[in-house]
């Protein structure tokens, strides 16, 4: 017995006239329709399961209709599809949902920018360091519940990716300039830090695993990138987006575990003797000032994954009674909730356990100099690892929209899905590309400040923009002031950021020691 299918497709229009003998199938062949008789015999059926010997033209109707609705439950509104998309890494795969929603976004939300955060408050105290997380929070939930409203903005078209959405929103030309380059470093340059983060951190476990009993020549720290790299190529086989969410899994569930493990560790061991929580005093004004600003760029570092966001929907599929959007924000509500769970307690905790005498590497350097003498080397090592952990996940979905450029590329040019050979070739070539870059420029993940200004629009300006141009508010109104006034404050905002990490490079004395690893 065929599905009862939704009950507004049940009813059905009035008996045919008899001028109409015929109808066309949606397989374009001709099925007979017989004449009724007299209006008083023409009889409608009110149901998909009446019996066939009832109607001569109820299973004709029946084809018709349920195709017809098969056809508007599978394209939504009519989206025009592009069939590259089906050889595409991030669209390959469109069987989403909202678990798969939340274990991407945790991964790509929660990371080694975290451990940073208490550096910020050093040189803004306590007020104004909770104070600044909390509307940095606020501001990017709510930028990301644009994003995602606007992935369907327009009937007919589905916003599979960042600069597709801003070439839509600023034109062409200028939504690539605009978008590709902070983009391309979310990506990228996150990989390349991931890599730099992961292999220092795979040193320190092989240290505080081996103790005093290593006689042999360790590895040296290139080699441990080298090593940690090999590792992420590896897992980068993995074909589409939508195949790496139980990766994105493992670096949720062990990014929230080594976060609480460092905070709860650092906060129950006593605090030095000399700690203090005055913020941290420069000799100039101008000085203080460009610290404020490059601890406020710390702190928009730390809200990451927006350039992730449309990549992440994309996965999932969409139709008329069932939009991407429903699933998406769901995901996206519970991943946001552990992240400010781990993001908080970090920031505080960490604060308070070390005040201004915090390291400029933030938590696991603190970790490492005041306590390694007084916990336990399983504890060490076991956040140690986590965090390898979680970096071997977030390297691969930072990556994901690198691999599909390059596949885009080349189905363009060759009309033609990807070979296995040429997929892997790709991965394994991006892979060592990032460790060239790495190896080059070993100081990239202390520019936090730097790069958070640099790349905050994608996060803090650009949706707002964005909601303007393409949902066309009322001008003058509310929304319309709203929207462009929070895209012009992040405007300003990455402008002085950026100064301020410049400045804070130049006064500290930043060694900018190429192809020279510590």
């Amino acid at each position: 017995m065929d599905e009862r299918p939704e009950t507004e497709l049940i009813s059905m229009p009035a008996t045919p006239r008899v001028s109409t003998p015929e109808i066309l199938t949606p397989s374009g062949q001709r099925s007979p329709r017989p004449a009724t008789k007299s209006s008083s015999a023409a009889w409608t059926p009110t149901s998909f399961i009446s019996p066939r010997f009832l109607s001569p033209i109820g299973t004709p109707m029946k084809r018709v209709l349920v195709n017809m609705k098969g056809y508007l439950e599978e394209v939504g509104h009519l989206t025009k599809l592009n069939p590259q998309d089906a050889w595409l890494p991030i669209t390959e795969s469109r069987n989403g949902n909202a678990h798969y929603a939340a274990f991407h976004n945790l991964n790509a939300g929660v990371g080694f920018q975290a451990l940073v955060l208490p550096v910020a408050f050093t040189f803004l105290g306590w007020s104004w360091g909770i104070l600044s997380l909390t509307i940095a929070y606020i501001w990017q939930l709510y930028t990301l519940w644009i994003l995602v409203q606007l992935h369907e903005a327009v009937p007919g078209k589905r916003y599979n990716r960042y600069v597709e959405l801003a070439q839509a929103a600023f034109g062409e030309r200028l939504g690539v300039w605009l978008a590709l380059f902070p983009t391309v470093y979310l990506s990228a340059g996150t990989a390349t830090a991931l890599i730099l983060i992961g292999g220092e951190t795979m040193k320190l476990f092989f240290q505080i695993v081996c103790g005093p009993l290593c006689t042999s020549n360790p590895l040296t720290t290139v080699e441990w990138y080298l090593v940690f790299t090999s590792l992420c190529i590896v897992l980068s086989q993995l074909p589409n987006l939508n195949s790496i969410a139980g990766l994105s899994l493992i670096g949720a569930v062990t990014a929230i575990t080594y976060s609480t493990m460092v905070w709860v560790l650092s906060v129950s061991k006593p605090r030095p003797a000399t700690i203090s929580y005055e913020p941290l005093s420069m000799p100039s004004l101008s000085g203080s000032l460009f610290s404020v600003l490059n601890a406020l760029g710390i702190i928009a570092f730390a809200f990451r994954g927006h350039n992730l966001v449309l990549e992440i929907q994309s996965t999932m599929p969409s139709t008329f009674k069932h939009p991407a959007h429903v699933p998406m924000w769901r995901g996206a509500k519970v991943s946001y909730f552990f992240i400010a769970l781990c993001i908080f307690p970090i920031s505080i905790g960490g604060f308070w356990a070390y005040g201004n005498l915090m390291p400029s590497g933030g938590m696991l350097a603190a970790l490492y100099e005041f306590h390694i003498h007084d916990i336990h080397r399983g504890l060490l090592a076991t956040a140690f690892l986590l965090v390898v952990f979680s970096c071997l996940s977030s390297f691969q979905i930072y990556s994901m929209p690198a691999f599909d450029s390059f596949e885009a590329g080349y189905t363009s040019r060759t009309n033609k899905p990807c070979s296995i050979w040429v997929r892997s070739g790709f991965r394994v070539f991006f892979g060592f590309v990032s460790f060239f870059i790495g190896v080059a420029l070993p100081f990239l993940s202390s520019l936090a400040g730097l790069l958070g200004g640099l790349t905050l629009p994608v996060t803090f300006a650009y949706p707002c923009f964005m909601w303007v141009l393409i949902k066309k508010p009322a001008k003058y109104s509310f929304n319309w002031y709203f929207h462009w006034g929070l895209g012009w404050l992040g405007v300003a905002f990455s402008l002085a950021f950026s100064i301020g990490g410049i400045w804070s490079m130049v006064t500290q004395g930043l060694k900018l020691k190429f192809f020279s690893p510590n």
